[in-house]
């Protein structure tokens, strides 16, 4: 199984759970998480999905190891992915993306 089939079951797992598996909605109003990230950084996270390391990224992406750390940073920190959490970080990420409602136009 690769990277991506195992976040894809992880998010049906997570679906078929129920509303108290998924994300609760952002008391605000404000956008969800999609509108959140640039499309550069939407990029990254796509690769992120992919399974590649950060030094794969850099070179698809024609960018340097430490810009692709750079994006990741801010990926964790718009999606809020908790530093020193016990699940991968990376996965993480990925998943509250994912789940995360369409930010209307």
């Amino acid at each position: 199984m690769i990277f991506t089939d195992t976040v894809l079951c992880a998010h049906q797992d997570a679906q078929a759970l129920g509303p108290a598996a998924m994300p609760a909605p952002r008391p605000d109003g404000a956008p969800g998480l999609r509108g959140v990230l640039t499309p550069r950084e939407r990029e990254v996270l796509t690769l992120v999905a992919e399974g590649l390391t950060d030094g794969a990224i850099a070179q698809r992406l024609y960018l340097t190891r430490r810009t692709v750390e750079t994006h990741i940073g801010h990926i964790f920190a718009k999606l809020d992915v908790p530093a020193g959490s016990s699940q991968n970080r990376r996965v993480h990420a990925v998943r509250r993306y994912l789940d995360a409602p369409q930010a209307s136009p």
